[in-house]
């Protein structure tokens, strides 16, 4: 009976084992799937023209750590806010969750030992100490959760609004995509990976601290249990394993990397499918755009099965390094107290307390042995969080170098050019002088940021009250003029006078509606509260959208708060028409009409520009409609070869332009 016993209790220990270990094995397979889910997840935006060559190295390194070390910088910016209340409430429950796990360890071992001693009322006793304790323990563990999920959310508020305060100031929003070519999906990495990158670290800190904190205590139970050498033991079992599982799963960060480039492309190239659906319907291009697609689709197949096949060799490795081989060692060192011929700690125990001794040090040591585990795992985490941290780190070394009017663009059209040229374009070297009711341009070689030259010294002069009509064939450079003019495009020389941004207006031939009521597009960019303060009443506004024969707008939508998706409720002529509304809502010094004026009505053009004389808005036009010549004193062509000329508007060149 005796050895009956002994049998049932050993093989009970080895069946509560292989639960723990089975219940951890299953928890690791939900983190690593819920990682890979995560990083499935991709921007629509294209970065093909990001060179793989540039791609910043993702390793856990000493640039990891700096990396990680100036983020966090923003993340926590004092030591005294809420971020820093969180990560103690977090310590503070993992604390008060480790000594639950021991006391349940402890309090476990009683019950079952209550069990096969067949004392009822032992059994009880330990039973109900259980059930009082199971409202605090789950306390911590809700408050452990709470305290996790708020430290993600307050790490995503400061890490988004520290990128979007570099991002939208000035027009970096525009640099970042049209003059610098580093990044090619700055909305994926603005919006997915910060909250990816937030999440990782969260779950970093938690996945490090609790096993830390989880040995430091197992530790202590057991030196004083079954001596120091079993946890000595452990920790450098622990050493030797984790050197090794981290320099194989160096790999992992650059593909993580490089997953997220191709399934942003993949998005791309539907979402392109999607906005060109009509005009590829017309071509009858659906054969092509399949191609496109699966090839693309393809791509990203084939480096997610290398991925896989990875991650399955190292789900090997790491099963039986971190897991099973520590898991044999722990048995190796609880069995040494009672199997060593001159130990003497169970000299005169009984059988039933050695049972109770050899469970609680088994379990004890199991839970260190898990604890070590994933500690060594956690390198797998810090590898993937070195991908998203470059990436992070990337988005805001290019944001504040735009910010300090630097940009770094591939220069491939002025190849086989005067070499001399090349080397005098500096972005930037030109100098801006900003002056009201004037406009210009001395001795400016206007430019593409990619290095082409349109015109090599251009110098003309605008007073306030003289309208310009632009001209030329496409490509010669009107647009590159008023970029410069806007100053999304820096100077490659010379000096531009010029009012400052808020005096000059541009309306293109596609104005943009803003999402928001009716009276957001007209008022565009101000709010509500903006067109108080400038004193405009609704009744102006009304007068405004009845001069451009819009007032059945406002009729038909029954009140200037209506919201609608504007870009597809008015028609293309009907939005060029509330563009000229905005225009003299805004009444500017100067206007850029770039063939704004396509999709009216000649009626309601010559109003327009007679309205924008009466209300003193000097206009830049950019058109090829005769009837426009009548309401320009100068014209500027531009011949696409270099050239241009500058001259006053004569009868001749009305009669020339008809």
């Amino acid at each position: 009976m005796a050895a009956f016993s002994k049998h049932l209790s050993a093989r009970n220990c080895s069946i509560t084992a292989a639960v723990a270990l089975g219940i951890y094995l299953l928890k690791q397979r939900r983190q690593d799937s819920k990682l890979l889910n995560r990083s499935k997840r991709a921007s629509e935006v294209h970065s093909n023209n990001v060179l793989e060559g540039k791609r910043e190295k993702a390793a856990v390194d000493k640039v990891f750590i700096s990396r990680i070390y100036q983020i966090l910088k923003v993340l926590v910016p004092q030591m005294f806010c809420k971020e820093s209340g969180y990560l103690l409430l977090i310590a503070a429950m993992l604390v008060a969750r480790t000594f639950c796990d021991v006391w349940m360890i402890h309090n476990g071992t009683m019950i079952e030992s209550a069990i096969i001693g067949r004392s009822t009322k032992a059994f009880r006793s330990y039973l109900f100490n259980f059930i009082a304790v199971m409202p605090f323990i789950s306390l911590v563990n809700n408050f452990l959760k709470l305290g996790l999920n708020q430290l993600k959310l307050s790490f995503r508020v400061r890490l988004t609004t520290h990128l979007y305060n570099h991002y939208l100031r000035g027009f970096t929003y525009y640099k970042i995509s049209n003059l610098d070519n580093r990044i090619g999906n700055p909305d994926q990495l603005l919006t997915q990976d910060v909250e990816r990158f937030c999440n990782s670290v969260v779950e970093l800190y938690s996945n490090i601290s609790k096993p830390l904190l989880d040995i430091v205590i197992y530790i202590f139970k057991l030196t004083t249990a079954i001596g120091a050498l079993g946890p000595v033991s452990m920790l450098g079992y622990l050493l030797l394993s984790g050197l090794l599982l981290t320099r194989l799963r160096r790999p992992i960060g650059k593909m993580t990397v490089i997953e997220q480039k191709f399934e942003g492309e993949y998005r791309y190239v539907n979402s392109r499918l999607i906005t060109n659906s009509e005009e590829i319907a017309f071509y009858n291009g659906s054969k092509r755009e399949r191609k496109t697609i699966h090839d693309t689709f393809n791509k990203l197949v084939e480096h997610l099965n290398r991925f896989i096949c990875f991650r399955f060799s190292m789900g090997i490795v790491d099963s039986i390094i971190a897991k099973y081989i520590a898991l044999v060692v722990g048995y190796l060192v609880v069995s040494r107290p009672f199997l060593d011929p001159k130990s003497t700690r169970h000299l005169n125990s009984t059988h039933s307390e050695r049972l109770e001794d050899y469970y609680q040090s088994g379990r004890m040591l199991l839970s260190l042995a898990q604890a070590l585990g994933r500690i060594v795992l956690a390198g797998r985490e810090m590898t993937r969080l070195s991908g998203f941290t470059a990436r992070i780190t990337e988005i805001q070394e290019v944001l504040k170098e735009l910010n300090s009017g630097r940009y770094e663009r591939t220069m491939v059209s002025q190849l086989g050019k005067e070499s001399d040229t090349v080397d005098k374009l500096v972005p930037g070297s030109g100098e801006i002088v900003h002056a009201d009711k004037i406009i210009r341009f001395e001795h400016i070689p206007l430019a593409t940021p990619n290095g082409d030259i349109l015109i090599r010294d251009l110098s003309f002069e605008v007073a306030s009250g003289t309208n310009v009509l632009v001209c030329g064939p496409n490509g010669c450079g009107k647009s590159s003029l008023f970029r410069v003019l806007g100053e999304l495009w820096p100077l490659f020389g010379g000096r531009l006078t010029k009012p400052e941004r808020g005096k000059l207006f541009y309306v293109p031939q596609r104005p943009y509606m803003t999402l928001g009521s009716l009276r957001d597009q007209v008022i565009y960019p101000d709010t509500h509260e903006e067109q108080k303060r400038r004193g405009t009443s609704d009744k102006v506004l009304k007068e405004y959208l009845d001069n451009v024969q819009l007032g059945h707008i406002l009729e038909r939508e029954g009140s200037w708060d209506s919201v609608q998706d504007w870009m597809d409720i008015l028609s293309g002529g009907e939005k060029q028409r509330m563009a000229m509304a905005r225009l003299f809502y805004h009444k500017p010094q100067f206007a850029i009409l770039d063939e704004c004026t396509s999709a009216v009505s000649v009626d309601v053009e010559d109003y327009i520009y007679s309205h924008c004389r009466k209300v003193g808005i000097t206009l830049f036009t950019v058109s090829h409609r005769s009837s426009l010549w009548k309401h320009h004193e100068y014209y500027l062509h531009m011949d696409g070869r270099g050239s241009y000329e500058f001259k006053p508007i004569t009868e001749d060149t009305v009669r020339f332009g008809s």
